[in-house]
């Protein structure tokens, strides 16, 4: 095929209709293949994100997948969230901080808004919740609590140890000097125990325990549970992170009382970056963080930048973004009564509480 040629082509395949349809089984691995090779997808579009929504969380998920002809050009994964507590959402996705219109040209990406826009419409949601990296909708209401923070890794682990600002590697060298040590686990019993603490510390309801042995099942070794143990084999700090091309996203995290004293957090984090290192990971990905919290400090402390996410709201019976989120005042009550509730209790009734608040 000539210049000439492959030009009309293009323009030819680029007029070609885009069409909307519901994802159906039959999809799965076209869905897998366009995700890990589209530029806007992220480890929240995998399509095993669609049973552990529905199986663990009883959430119907209703993914949408964008066609020119025969050719997949776009997948947007959405869920349905109803609680009596927080309303009735569409959201694309619960528990995945960046899972908006992933697709292959812009068209093809509008044409997948419209259709959430119509679905959520049809379903009688209050609004329609897309969390992108990147504005792509002018005119809706846009949260702007969260950022994210992503830097390269450098090929040379003392390299990426000297890149840590001095306060922060200091920190590092003391839970070295503490004798503090990194395990890989199998099985998420160890990092449960770790947040399940955490978050009890900070008056918030736990995930369910199934939900990280889940994560576990369905990823593999794209799942990797990173615990942190003191010179005894205790364990002190753990974190649950994902791998994702050339990429690791540590994305849940927990510790016990002592673990800042013992400079563990500080240490976990650079294990992580140390081992992704020698697997030639290139990017870390530390996530997303509320303005105004510890862990938007931590890493800023740590030399990361800030980037915004534009998680962006089509309201269709709400007046409002909502603020589902602990820094919400009208929480504080329920908070500090939640941090006196038994932790048996709390491991108990507070996945209940979670399912909606993803």
């Amino acid at each position: 095929m000539d210049a000439a040629t492959a030009d009309i082509a293009s323009v030819e395949r680029a007029t070609e209709r885009v069409t909307v349809r519901p994802f159906v089984n039959a999809d799965a691995d076209r869905w897998e293949t366009f995700v890990e090779t589209c530029p806007e997808a992220t480890f929240f579009h995998r399509i095993g994100w669609r049973d552990i929504i529905e199986d663990v969380f009883d959430h119907r998920c209703h993914y949408l997948v964008a066609e020119r002809g025969s050719e997949l050009v776009g997948v947007l994964p959405l869920a349905e969230v109803r609680s009596r507590l927080f309303g009735h959402a569409l959201a694309s996705l619960p528990f995945c901080v960046y899972a908006g219109p992933a697709a292959s040209d812009p068209r093809s990406g509008d044409a997948l808004i419209e259709a959430a826009a119509r679905l959520a419409r049809s379903l009688g949601a209050e609004h329609l919740e897309l969390r992108n990296r990147v504005p792509r909708c002018p005119g809706w209401p846009q949260q702007d609590l969260y950022a994210t923070f992503r830097k390269p890794i450098l090929p040379d682990a003392e390299a990426n140890l000297l890149a840590i600002p001095r306060k922060q590697r200091a920190m590092v060298r003391k839970g070295i000097d503490n004798g503090l040590a990194s395990e890989i686990d199998a099985t998420a019993e160890r990092f449960f125990a770790l947040y399940a603490d955490n978050v009890h510390r900070q008056g918030t309801p736990p995930l369910p325990r199934r939900y990280f042995a889940s994560l576990r099942k369905v990823f593999g070794d794209r799942c990797e549970l990173l615990t942190v143990v003191d010179r005894r084999g205790r364990p002190v700090s753990g974190v649950l992170s994902f791998y994702f091309r050339n990429e690791v996203l540590p994305y849940y995290a927990g510790d016990i009382a002592d673990a800042r004293e013992l400079a563990a957090n500080d240490f976990k984090y650079w294990e992580l970056m140390r081992r992704a290192c020698a697997r030639g990971v290139q990017v870390f990905d530390y996530g997303r963080s509320k303005r105004g919290t510890g862990s938007f400090d931590f890493k800023r402390n740590w030399g990361f930048e800030p980037t915004p996410l534009a998680y962006e709201y089509l309201l269709l019976k709400r007046d409002s973004i909502p603020q589902n989120n602990p820094l919400n005042p009208k929480y504080r009550i329920f908070i500090a009564l939640w941090q006196r509730l038994p932790k048996l209790l709390a491991n108990a009734i507070g996945p209940y509480i979670a399912r909606d608040l993803g």
